[in-house]
């Protein structure tokens, strides 16, 4: 359906921000769909007997279900990958219901995450749309085949309608359920190719505006089972006491008075604390506070300090005799800059921010001698198997992962601790399934937070304000050390995820970026947008900056330095329209960032105030062009880049873990400062599909612009004072007005 991929906006007021965002696409489902339009459904289980692959199964009645094999945490991509292959096997989506798929990486696994079911880097879609559009094809072939010998003709004379075969010389027709119910598969199944694939013109279902989510209904109606919804027969309650500094463990434990507490059956120690069992998660709860521990005190990270460590960064970042790892080389840089007639030399920082998930760890675990089952809301059921097997004693062909939904997952869950919780104690009462949930406390003060960084960035100009070369210097702990340790060992020490997002399609003749690694031991991980979210902020700002110096606009640099960029520029001059970006604004003004990473080309002008008396940024509106390529699902997109938007604004305004001798300070929302309804922004979405071109990643696209946009914005609101320091604190905006 061409008409459905033209370009497509929507504004979102304050109003209905509780509606898109608390509940991701409800917006979407009930806003101006036709009635006819309803959606799939989710089904417990395959259903029916014709099953031509471990895909789908048709039932008799027509009904096709189908797997989904990535992690649904409000992304939308339960509806998204089914229908990839509803599309190129020509089903009625009415009539598809939707399966989360088992653990089972040689079935389900992403192509884009070496094999594995993993659910991250905006990399679900990408990873699995070809494939699943040739899951989709091969389906189509088969349903042929087996028609084909029912009605007694060639395959060649037969074509698809949504859930029927039709042969028109005879003016017969087989519904699929038919097929179902009496055809056999064909033997040998015929094979798909990328010429069995519907051309875009012919799409049904792919860039449709009228396909609502599936995961919507239940959620609104209180029947979506998260992870944190679980209930079993005989089911106990698990609660962990962690270590207050990370690596210590418990050297006394005094459990005297937490065992008198009505309800509680076990107290287990842990390599990392002690665990608690009981009837019910008051009583857990309620033990776990008797608790008297005494900790060790040998623990490395007792000397991190966040403050202390980041003024240590921007140090050595600006050192440019400590060296690191050379993650990206055009040209040579250093000569480059040497010969500049201008010298651009900032830093731009950071601080630790939290995944602050609405729904908080938890897993559910039974042991049974060597076999293990669990239900999560994880991310990562594959290597939910290779813990769970390694903490149970067995082997990850044992363990079965039920993958609940997520509430809200942004790269924590992800992780294990939380699973591994569960199976340890789970396994300590063989035979009784144990629900493990992290208090909020628990989640904000044990997480495994973005890595605290510094940038140092060298940018030489020539007479004419040109750029010559771009040092890019990035000071950092390493994520894939701890979690992908043969891969950081085999690129040689570079971290891709923690430099993700400083290589640029800008036209620079001579680029370098630079990784040093600052091990401190802290435990960091991936969080929405991980390395994308602050290297943009550096280089979006320094693009600015080098507006300011060659006098000229920030949008026609940019539109100079992508002029060999169609895409790119598309969206900056889309978004530059929609804000009438030279239009003068009283008391307010507006900044620009871009970005292109995961594939997707994004730019963003935001429009924000400034109360010098206090330090105060106001977002009043943000405007978003983005072009993902193929646009799957645009509504959907639509909501994935507000989220985005919402969430970067709010780890540039307000986010930020402290960690003072080990020891993480913030406690709740009370302390750990998030984006308030009152604060959101109206936010106003232009989807610029490119139906031909490669497919892009979407899922944390939305972040990355929104938080320089803001800095740029602040600077021509005020003459040039710029912000280079994450969060923007009202007493760091007062410190940068007052410098």
């Amino acid at each position: 359906m061409t008409e459905t991929l033209q370009l497509h906006t929507r504004t979102l007021s304050r109003r209905s921000f509780l509606i898109t965002v608390g509940a991701t696409g409800i917006a979407v489902a009930f806003g101006g769909l036709l009635q006819d339009a309803s959606s799939a459904s989710v089904a417990p289980a395959l259903e029916g007997n014709y099953r031509p692959n471990a895909w789908l199964a048709i039932a008799a009645d027509g009904t096709v279900t189908i797997m989904s094999p990535a992690s649904e945490m409000g992304q939308g991509i339960m509806t998204t990958l089914p229908l990839l292959i509803a599309e190129d096997m020509d089903a009625d989506w009415h009539k598809v219901r939707v399966v989360q798929a088992p653990s089972d990486a040689e079935k389900y696994g992403n192509p884009g995450f070496y094999g594995v079911q993993l659910t991250g880097g905006s990399e679900s879609t990408r990873g699995y749309y070809k494939m699943l559009r040739l899951v989709g094809a091969q389906t189509r072939k088969i349903i042929l085949a087996s028609a084909a010998d029912m009605l007694n003709v060639p395959v060649s004379e037969l074509t698809t309608e949504p859930n029927r075969v039709v042969h028109a010389r005879s003016g017969r027709s087989l519904e699929y359920g038919e097929v179902a119910a009496a055809g056999a598969l064909p033997d040998p199944l015929p094979q798909a190719t990328d010429a069995d694939l519907k051309p875009s013109d012919q799409w049904r279902y792919i860039g449709n505006l009228t396909v609502p989510r599936i995961d919507i209904p239940s959620k609104v109606d209180g029947t979506a089972i998260f992870g944190i919804d679980v209930q079993l027969p005989d089911m106990l309650y698990g609660a962990v006491l962690r270590a207050p500094v990370q690596g210590e463990q418990p050297a006394t434990i005094d459990d005297a008075e937490a065992r008198t507490v009505p309800g509680i059956t076990h107290i287990v120690p842990l390599p990392y604390g002690v665990g608690i069992i009981g009837e019910t998660v008051e009583a857990t709860k309620r033990a776990k506070d008797l608790l008297k521990i005494v900790w060790t005190t040998s623990s490395r990270i007792r000397n991190y300090t966040s403050d202390r460590l980041l003024e240590e960064y921007r140090r050595v970042g600006r050192d440019l005799t400590q060296t690191g790892v050379n993650a990206a080389a055009e040209g040579d840089a250093q000569a480059a800059i040497s010969k500049a007639a201008t010298l651009i030399e900032v830093d731009y920082m950071s601080d630790h921010v939290h995944h602050a998930t609405m729904e908080p760890m938890n897993a559910t675990a039974l042991v049974t001698g060597d076999t293990v089952e669990i239900w999560a809301p994880t991310q990562g059921p594959t290597g939910t198997q290779g813990f769970a097997a390694e903490v149970a004693g067995t082997t990850p062909d044992k363990v079965k992962v039920n993958t609940t939904l997520l509430g809200g997952g942004f790269g924590r869950k992800a992780e294990a601790d939380f699973i591994i919780d569960a199976v340890s104690l789970a396994k300590a009462v063989q035979g009784r399934p144990i629900k493990v949930i992290w208090s909020r406390e628990d989640d904000v003060q044990h997480g495994k937070y973005r890595p605290l960084e510094a940038q140092h960035v060298q940018v030489g100009l020539d007479g004419d304000g040109n750029i010559i070369g771009w040092r890019h210097r990035i000071v950092a702990d390493s994520i894939f050390a701890r979690t992908m340790p043969q891969l950081f060992e085999s690129e040689g020490g570079h971290d891709s995820v923690v430099t993700e997002g400083a290589h640029f399609n800008y036209a620079v003749p001579a680029h370098q970026i630079e990784y040093i690694r600052r091990d401190n031991g802290l435990d960091i991980g991936f969080w929405f947008g991980v390395g994308v979210g602050y290297t943009r902020f550096g280089i979006e700002c320094v693009i600015d900056e080098i507006a300011t110096a060659k006098g000229v606009d920030p949008v026609a640099l940019r539109l100079e330095l992508l002029k060999d960029q169609p895409r790119a520029r598309k969206v900056i001059e889309t978004v530059a329209q929609m804000a009438e970006w030279d239009r003068q604004r009283d008391g307010r003004a507006l900044g620009v960032a871009y970005s292109d990473a995961f594939g997707s080309h994004c730019a963003e002008i935001a429009e924000v105030s400034l109360d010098r008396e206090t330090g105060e940024i106001r977002v009043h509106t943000v405007w978003c062009a983005v072009d993902p390529g193929i646009a799957v699902q645009p509504r959907n997109i639509e909501a994935l880049m507000i989220t985005g938007i919402t969430g970067g604004a709010s780890h540039a305004l307000f986010e930020q873990i402290n960690i003072v001798d080990g020891q993480v300070q913030e406690t709740n929302f009370d302390t750990y400062r998030v984006i308030r309804m009152s604060e959101a922004p109206n936010i106003k979405v232009t989807v610029i599909p490119t139906p031909e071109g490669p497919i892009g990643g979407i899922g944390q696209v939305g972040l990355p612009p929104i938080g320089p946009a803001i800095a740029n914005a602040v600077a021509r609101l005020t003459g040039g004072v710029r912000l280079r320091h994450y969060p923007f604190l009202p007493e760091r905006v007062l410190a940068a007005l007052n410098a």
